[in-house]
């Protein structure tokens, strides 16, 4: 009997759809009506007097509830819109010191995160460094490694690859840029809520993520961790929720907060932090472990039932080594994709890997059987051609 599935009346779209896109929206669940209505209550009621009344401090009491997802102690998160703006704030924070001016990352990290550090190096200040992958699915370790040396400054790594959903080695990547003082930023937007981790134990300098995904949060709610030891940088992407009194309305210069505040931006979108709430405290009662575990036997499931077909599974086999995310790879993978959605099966298509199908906790094996079975018979009839000038994928 699987215990986790007493979750699914707790989201609405189970009930007329099989939801196997959690790795880029994860499902609703109910009590986020009843957290927007707060919003909307404490707005109409109270008025500006909210702001005093818990919304300024929003973005740092909420982050106190991803910090015991992601294994961080408290006062060290701070929540903003979304991952490109927490990587704007670090990398602000530095400049080049002599030849010390590398950012490594591999070709296979997220391109919206990449989008900032090419930006930031069009002046020639920093030189970036893209470490290549054989496959497309993973990074060679000891590639990476290889080309993290002393002149590098920081290494931005994803714990899970968005394509492949290959898990990489955050240890021993962090322990080679300590070695030279070069600092990671991890992404865990694909790991968060799936896998089990501790930002403290793998020693990071930096994470960010958002809600959106394994969290089952809700866009517009991204969180930004700060090891302690850095909490005396001083960004210049800033705002006024940043500076030690911002009620003072000072002119420059900015004087900073004290500890993870400093980190923090212009006003809040305080609606989405209303939100991501419920998904959070549904995660942290079931625990990451227990669904971790159902992640494992699934996937594999999943990729059994793909194999067994016929089709190519581009994501890793070994459980130590993937996400919680099985990409299949077909011909016409994007109009397949269309037909498996107009069927209600839920997933998604990224060009260059194919059909990604995430199950949750909240999935039935059941649906993963059905889904495949539904794969294979719109391949085998070519019922995917009504769908093959469709338009473009805007999730």
């Amino acid at each position: 009997m699987d215990e986790l599935l007493s979750w699914r009346r707790e989201f609405p779209i189970l009930e007329r759809t099989i939801y196997l896109v959690s790795h880029s929206l994860g499902a609703m669940p109910r009590a986020t009506y009843e957290r927007l209505q707060a919003y909307a209550d404490a707005w109409a009621t109270r008025g500006v007097r909210a702001w005093a009344e818990g919304w300024w401090e929003m973005p740092l009491t909420v982050g106190d509830l991803v910090a015991q997802i992601i294994g961080a102690p408290p006062g060290t998160v701070v929540m903003h819109q979304n991952v490109s703006l927490c990587q704007s704030i670090i990398l602000s924070c530095f400049e080049p010191q002599g030849k010390r001016n590398k950012i490594v990352y591999s070709e296979l990290e997220f391109p919206s995160v990449i989008y900032v550090y090419e930006a930031h190096a069009r002046d020639g200040r920093f030189r970036l460094v893209r470490v290549p992958s054989d496959d497309g699915i993973t990074v060679q370790l000891e590639r990476m490694l290889e080309a993290i040396d002393e002149e590098t400054l920081l290494v931005p790594i994803s714990h899970v690859l968005f394509k492949s959903s290959a898990l990489q080695d955050v240890q021993a990547i962090t322990r080679r840029a300590h070695e030279v003082g070069a600092l990671v930023i991890l992404d865990t937007y694909q790991s968060a809520g799936t896998i089990p981790f501790s930002v403290q134990e793998l020693d990071v300098d930096f994470a960010t993520g958002g809600s959106v995904k394994w969290l089952c949060g809700g866009p517009g709610a991204a969180y930004l961790y700060v090891h302690p030891r850095w909490h005396d940088l001083e960004p210049k992407v800033t705002g006024w929720m940043a500076h030690a009194e911002p009620f003072a309305f000072a002119l420059p210069p900015m004087r900073y907060a004290q500890g993870i505040a400093r980190f923090l931006h212009g006003s809040p979108a305080i609606p989405a932090l209303y939100a991501a709430q419920s998904g959070y405290e549904i995660i942290s009662r079931i625990g990451v472990e227990k669904i971790r575990a159902k992640s494992i036997k699934q996937t594999e499931m999943l990729i059994r039932l793909a194999e067994e077909r016929g089709f190519k599974v581009n994501t890793p086999r070994r459980a130590e080594e993937r996400g919680g995310t099985v990409t299949i790879d077909v011909e016409h993978g994007a109009a397949v994709t269309r037909e498996l959605l107009r069927r209600e099966i839920i997933v998604d298509y990224r060009p260059g890997a194919g059909i990604r199908i995430s199950p949750h906790f909240y999935t039935a094996d059941e649906e993963l059987e059905i889904a495949m079975r539904e794969l294979e018979r719109i391949v085998s009839t070519r019922a995917y051609a009504e769908e093959a000038m469709g338009a473009d994928f805007r999730f």
